[in-house]
């Protein structure tokens, strides 16, 4: 496999680069000279990437995925192509079917027709027989890169962390407020989080042609239930809370409720998606096609949450544990 020299004739397009995933991306990528194409719908809100690395390497450009156009213009002379765009609720036009399936296929044809490599986010679950919609959106957007670029390389990692993350933050907020936190389904469901530098390592290595063609499941170290992560995320702020099984049905009922809102915090298909364990899968452990098959090690959730989650607790870092709130 051929792999891009470390130089700014290099050409990186990143969809989705501004976003979480996207600033460890674009981190990780900068320390190798390559020029970096960062295409977003908002370019007057991709500033905050210019100090990540050398004067004029990081570039912004509009392109919205949903449109053919100028997805083709973001990746005119591009070497490597990245997918990072996802969405984890419907909204208006941003539906799962527009965002994951049509735009990864709008990406996958330009990339294919500019000869560039392409690196696919997606996610573990992702089955086009799936009976969550995110889960079976993502699987047919895999479905529709593999055909247009059948050498792609494809990542599925698990729940990502890190500071900003939309996981340990969002429970973490709602612990500061409320007196119980939901378990539900009882709080059984596994998970295997991954810090999103881990991610983004792996996102380098298959950029520098080090990663061949295939589909690889990222976890991290540490196997939790949705329960253990729950408390971890008390331990941490230093509260009480009540953790408060709430069975699917409920679950779903709240979450047709509380998708009116512009950002709901859970939708019926979320709970859907926590009917099944997030994690590595055997056949990914035994093919070798995990973090470590990568030479990645994978960094613990203790070794990173602590940091950016010491904000909730009552008086910050300098909380003391005898008087938990």
């Amino acid at each position: 496999m051929s792999s891009p020299t470390s130089t700014s004739d290099t050409l990186v397009t990143i969809f989705g680069g501004s976003g979480f995933l996207g600033r460890h991306v674009v981190r990780a990528l900068a320390p190798e000279l390559w020029r970096m194409r960062v295409a977003v719908r908002r370019p007057d809100l991709a500033g905050h990437l210019q100090p990540l690395g050398r004067v004029g390497q990081i570039h912004a450009v509009q392109a919205n995925l949903r449109n053919a156009e100028s997805v083709e213009n973001a990746v005119r002379d591009a070497d490597v192509v990245i997918n990072l765009v996802g969405v984890l609720f419907e909204s208006g036009k941003q539906s799962f079917e527009a965002v994951h399936v049509e735009g990864a296929a709008n990406v996958a044809r330009a990339a294919a027709a500019r000869g560039a490599r392409l690196i696919h986010v997606s996610a573990i679950g992702a089955d086009p027989a799936a009976s969550a919609l995110y889960a079976r959106t993502k699987g047919r957007a895999e479905e529709a890169v593999l055909a247009a670029a059948p050498d792609a390389v494809i990542l599925r990692p698990s729940v990502i962390f890190g500071p900003d993350d939309a996981f340990f933050n969002k429970f973490a907020a709602m612990a500061r407020i409320a007196p119980a936190l939901p378990l539900i389904g009882g709080g059984r469901t596994k998970f295997q989080p991954v810090f999103a530098g881990d991610v983004a390592e792996a996102v380098r290595k298959a950029v520098d042609g080090e990663v061949a063609p295939g589909v690889y499941e990222l976890g991290g170290p540490d196997v939790a239930s949705f329960k253990e992560l729950m408390r971890l995320v008390l331990d941490i702020t230093q509260r009480r809370r009540l953790l408060l099984p709430v069975p699917f049905w409920a679950a779903k009922l709240l979450g047709r409720v509380l998708s009116i809102l512009p950002t709901p915090p859970l939708t019926p298909d979320q709970v859907e998606l926590l009917k099944t364990d997030n994690v590595v899968s055997e056949a990914a452990i035994r093919d070798n096609r995990t973090l470590a098959g990568l030479g990645i090690e994978a960094r613990t959730m203790a070794a990173v949450v602590p940091s950016y989650l010491w904000r909730f607790r009552k008086t910050g870092q300098f909380k003391s544990r005898r008087s938990l709130a």
